[in-house]
């Protein structure tokens, strides 16, 4: 009897048995992920280019349609056709973008690929894959280095939180330094931005050797917004750039530049940095994207003009976010001031993380429009003249500025390499006015890769003579300080400065213009000239003729970029004299 039951109970447990068994384990089919040297492949980087390969046991009757989906998500990230004859198709060259995050910013060590026919079955799927995230690359801005980005690295660092691993250009974790000044030598030459865009591609050739990852994400502040969009441009053959998440980079320019520029310091950063450089020459030229989304964080802790000293409002200080805005872009924006947004643990929260972090699906499949510069409304800003100077140790100099009548505001910005001086104001009235940073503003800016120094607006200021008095301190060193000064005005006359081009080819003839308008009605131009200043710090000076509507010519000799800045002395309609100056940037090109 109990002979009779065994194969019984027997046949019973296997039935049991095999109804717990997934009925992938009964597939034939093979499905492998290969790499670009068509190799098969367990483990890959986030953004990898890879092909899906299926393969079925028999020769195809008819056309076999396959998808390809993750395991646990539906969206499908791949196909290819099963001719009839064949066993195997492979799919197109994918981009693995997003592979290593779901759509809740949730790591995906590890990925399982199924394949199957339109209607449901499943033919195939892949065993785990090991997906590693992306590497990323920080590029940092004017007078600065790899220590800007210190928040950012280290075990520590808001990457290592993400399991990312993160490189600085010029931090020696592989070779290459940009060069965007060095506060200790000002009056040193920097390189170009397309000689920093050289650098940074060898960086990110380095990076990748090192990681063996195909992708980079750039993670960039302030001017390293303009080196990658030119590597991305003219330096990058094959798409090696994920996305370009960017802090405060001002895609049409900062007039705060005019500052460091005006002593000569920083050539030619300071004058590729200026707003017609940007929109006039950069913007005209460097246009393409390559498919890769450009992000760009505005920081916003500026909102009142008499306490912005050099831009626009609303800025970090130095950069509007209307220059953020000034190609099309995905912005934000935080109520930060421009030094901080690489330590700022919101910026990083807020803005980087989420971007680092997209998914799968969330990554643009068509290449994206090139960025078209954005219309510029005309600025409200309106500048006299740079005054420039030097303080020795214990000593003082004096300026006079003209404030004229009707004017909402005057705001006052000071640079100094040194960070060392003082300034004392004396209004019309001859009394010296309490700078506080309530009432006006008062900004002390003690970061080397800052534009200015000091700054501080007045509100309705009275019209008169004001004296401005720059004072040595303690901390002045023993050979003394240079400085420069500008003053900006909202409301009272414009003047409009242009030239017939910005982009002039060697020895054509350039045109300048000058003219100056008070309520929409010429005035009389009494004296006008264009100083002009090459990358090196040579000047030339041209002489406008006098009159309402006045031109000059220039015939460059050299190629290069050069700063011109046309200063003109206009009369009030009451006689009194008025100071205006416009910043222009000229790139003269090699005769092709």
């Amino acid at each position: 009897m109990q002979r009779t039951f065994r194969p019984f109970f027997v046949f019973l447990i296997l039935l049991l048995v095999s109804a717990f068994v997934p009925l992938h384990q009964d597939i034939q089919s093979d499905l492998s992920i290969l790499n670009r040297k068509n190799e098969i492949v367990l483990q890959i980087t986030d953004g990898d280019s890879v092909q899906l390969r299926v393969m079925i046991p028999q020769m195809a009757s008819e056309a076999v349609n396959v998808k390809f989906v993750f395991e646990n998500d539906p969206q499908t990230i791949g196909s290819c056709i099963i001719p009839v004859g064949k066993n195997t198709c492979t799919t197109s060259p994918i981009l693995t973008l997003g592979w290593h995050w779901a759509a809740n910013g949730v790591p995906q060590n590890t990925r399982v690929i199924k394949a199957f026919r339109p209607e449901g079955t499943l033919l195939a799927l892949t065993g785990p894959i090991t997906v590693l995230p992306r590497p990323v690359v920080m590029v940092h801005g004017f007078i600065s280095n790899a220590e800007t980005w210190k928040p950012y690295l280290g075990p520590n660092g808001f990457l290592a939180s993400l399991g990312i691993t993160g490189f600085a250009v010029g931090d020696g974790q592989v070779s290459g330094a940009l060069n965007t000044g060095d506060m200790f030598n000002p009056a040193g030459r920097t390189n170009t931005i397309g000689q920093n865009a050289e650098i940074l591609g060898q960086y990110i050739a380095n990076v990748k050797q090192e990681t063996g990852a195909e992708m980079v994400d750039l993670v960039v502040h302030s001017m390293g917004g303009m080196i990658s969009r030119y590597y991305i441009d003219r330096v990058m053959k094959d798409r090696d750039v994920a996305q370009l998440i960017m802090l405060g980079s001002p895609m049409g320019g900062s007039d705060c530049a005019v500052l460091p520029a005006a002593l000569g310091f920083f050539l030619p950063a300071s004058i590729e940095i200026r707003e017609s450089y940007m929109t006039g020459v950069f913007n005209q030229q460097i246009t393409h994207r390559r498919g890769i989304e450009f992000y760009d964080l505005a920081g916003t802790a500026i909102s009142e003009s008499f306490k912005s000293p050099c831009t626009d409002i609303p800025n970090d200080t130095v950069v509007s976010l209307s220059s953020v805005n000034a190609i099309t872009l995905q912005s934000s924006q935080l109520p930060d001031i421009h030094s901080d947004l690489t330590f700022s643990a919101q910026a990083f929260q807020d803005f980087v993380k989420p971007l680092l972090q997209k998914s799968a699906g969330t990554f643009p499949l068509q290449a994206q429009p090139d960025p078209a510069p954005v219309s510029q409304t005309e600025s409200p800003l309106e500048f006299t003249r740079v005054y420039t100077g030097h303080v020795d140790v214990g000593g003082s100099t004096e300026l006079a500025i003209n404030i004229e009548p009707n004017l909402s505001v005057a705001s006052f910005a000071l640079y100094d390499s040194s960070r060392s001086i003082n300034t004392t104001v004396r209004g019309a009235s001859g009394n010296v006015i309490n700078l506080t940073p309530e009432a006006n503003g008062f900004i002390k800016i003690d970061d080397p890769s800052a534009l200015f120094y000091l700054g501080y607006g007045f509100q309705n200021p009275n019209p008169g003579l004001w004296k401005i008095t720059v004072q040595a301190t303690e901390s002045t060193p023993g050979t003394g300080a240079d400085f420069a000064i500008s003053v900006y005005f909202v409301g009272g006359a414009k003047l409009e400065a242009t030239s017939n081009t910005l982009i002039p080819q060697l020895k054509e003839k350039v045109v300048l213009n000058a003219s100056l308008t008070l309520n929409s009605q010429p005035l009389e131009i009494k004296e006008a000239k264009a100083v002009i200043k090459d990358s090196n710090g040579n000047i030339e000076n041209l002489n406008f003729p006098t009159g309402q509507n006045v031109s000059t010519t220039w015939v460059p000799t050299k190629a290069g970029t050069y700063a011109v800045d046309v200063i003109i002395t206009g009369a009030a309609p009451d006689g009194s004299a008025i100071e205006r100056t416009d910043f222009l940037a000229i790139e003269v090109q090699l005769t092709l």
